[in-house]
């Protein structure tokens, strides 16, 4: 599903109003309809009896709030609305609403002061579902004082809080709160999901993100570079040869596991071998190796990663034996470490995961023409504070904007990145930017990127490039689509670890151990 920013929404209705002739009255009419349902049919129930109270902004945001209000009231619920600003600010719509609210029996009452907002609340009984309408796609923070202290009451107040296209505070291109923001349980975004809801705070404010049909054009909602990842996505992982053999899985080769960190590598192997990759080799240094094999599965080869010149000569010789390569979980940050790492890169005519370690030991400024030089697709999966370290750039850079420096990065390197945490982004060099939204807690345990890493080059063994007239026109679309597909089946084996043994219970050997209800769960779509 197609994310947008705010320039991109506005085109998409010039589009729709001028060329398509569409009215914007007609659009609020759809969403009030549709957000009205939503209300009627997920949240609302027989036993509530109070009144659902809308806050009104005097832009269209306001407008969708009353149409709202006006089909629940339609339907026989009591709604209350709030008008925040005077009558002189409020634009045509919103007045035309309020005329069509008030005639439905929809209770309107001016409101200028948060003294008044505060007395309702705290004079009235039972309780209090509210509807935030103030401020839309075009809000620029930080917020008024009036409406600062008003968002406080509300949050304070409100048993659920619903906001309609973006909540009030959020800026819907940065996702940036300055100082306050409602805390919504639900917003319902209209027509598309807005990128300021998966990026900055912007993703703690959220809430259940609820997409509403307000009648755009279907073919103004396709295309963009920006993404939501659906289970749409992952058709690549249901073609399987019930007639093949180990070796028609592919073989992936993880290489990891310093001193007290063999553990790393065993989840990152056991992740690529749930997935179904037909063989996995896990290769360690020498001193380490009897600690991995006393460790490691009985399913998955062994092997010391080389470090003698003669020695490294023999295995580069000997790559082009496996299918595809991940280095980095628990490989250590020493000399030697950087020295393998490299040689993988400038050696092997595969896709190679760099993750963990073998992100620390590399940097944009050193290493851009080798990686820049691939002619096969590298894929980072870093989290922020290894993003950061690789660019050199602080934590707080990223995290203040992150799709701009994840699309910098990929275009500068010609490498995919997958920038993981709550809300991952996924970048890759034709332009597309992909955005994973399932947060889970239980997810933030170590080992957890372990196994994606193991997952990612699983299926990257299994699903190759498809070598058009030679290496140098080999299609990488497939890496693409294997990527956004192992970030999901990822998070959706998490997701069903989550709900077996809950988030504070949860390691990453049990998203490895729920790897398979989350691939059952693919073959039924």
């Amino acid at each position: 599903m197609r994310v947008v920013d705010s320039k991109e929404m506005k085109e998409i209705e010039r589009i729709s109003f001028e060329e398509l002739g569409l009215t914007e009255s007609l659009i609020i009419e759809n969403v009030g309809r549709s957000a009205a349902f939503f209300i009627e049919d997920s949240i609302l129930d027989d036993s509530f009896s109070g009144e659902i109270v809308f806050l009104i902004g005097k832009g269209n945001n306001g407008a969708d709030g009353l149409a709202t209000a006006r089909h629940l009231t339609n339907q026989g619920y009591r709604c209350r609305a709030f008008i925040l600003f005077s009558e002189d600010e409020l634009n045509k719509e919103v007045q035309y609403q309020i005329k069509l609210a008030l005639s439905y029996g929809v209770k309107v009452t001016d409101i200028r002061d948060t003294e008044s907002i505060d007395s309702y609340f705290s004079q009235t009984q039972g309780q209090y579902i509210v509807v935030d309408a103030i401020l839309g796609i075009g809000f620029r923070p930080p917020l008024s004082n009036y409406l600062f202290d008003l968002v406080n009451i509300v949050n304070s107040y409100a048993d659920v809080l619903i906001s309609l296209d973006i909540p009030t505070g959020v800026s819907c291109d940065t996702g940036l709160v300055s100082g306050n923001s409602i805390h919504a349980d639900f917003t319902l975004t209209i027509a598309l999901p807005k990128i300021g809801l998966y990026i900055g705070d912007g993703a703690k404010y959220s809430g259940e993100i609820v997409v509403l049909d307000s009648g755009f054009s279907h073919k103004l909602l396709t295309g963009g570079e920006k993404s939501l990842l659906t289970y749409d996505e992952l058709s690549v992982l249901l073609e399987r040869d019930r007639f093949g053999h180990k070796n028609s899985f592919g073989h992936c080769l993880i290489v990891g596991g310093s001193a007290g960190l063999t553990g790393a590598l065993i989840l990152s192997a056991r992740g690529a071998l749930k997935a179904g990759t037909g063989l996995v080799t896990a290769s360690t240094w020498d001193e380490n190796y009897h600690e991995l094999c006393s460790r490691m599965t009985p399913e998955i080869m062994t092997g010391y990663i080389p470090t003698a010149k003669a020695d490294v000569d023999t295995i580069v010789k000997r790559l082009k034996k496996w299918d595809s390569i991940v280095v980095g979980p628990g490989l250590g940050r020493s000399e030697k470490s950087r020295n393998t790492v490299l040689e993988l890169l400038n050696h092997f005519a595969g896709p190679i995961v760099v993750d963990a370690d073998a992100i620390w030991v590399l940097n944009l400024k050193e290493d851009l023409e080798m990686l820049k030089s691939r002619k096969w697709p590298t894929i980072f999966t870093p989290h922020i504070g290894e993003f950061a370290g690789f660019l050199g750039k602080s934590q707080e850079e990223i995290v203040e904007s992150p799709l701009k420096h994840l699309k910098e990065t990929v275009e500068t390197t010609n490498c995919c990145f997958i920038l993981k945490g709550p809300c991952t982004y996924l970048g890759f060099p034709n332009g597309e930017i992909g955005i994973n939204y399932l947060p889970n807690d239980g997810m933030a345990t170590a080992g957890s990127g372990d196994v994606l890493a193991g997952i990612l080059g699983g299926l990257l063994a299994q699903y190759p490039m498809e070598k058009k007239s030679s290496r140098l026109f080999a299609d990488a679309s497939i890496v693409y689509d294997v990527a956004k597909s192992s970030v999901c089946i990822h998070s959706l084996a998490g997701k069903y670890a989550c709900e077996k043994v809950g988030a504070r219970g949860m390691s990453a050997l049990d998203i490895v151990d729920h790897l398979k209800e989350a691939f059952s769960k693919l073959s039924e779509n």
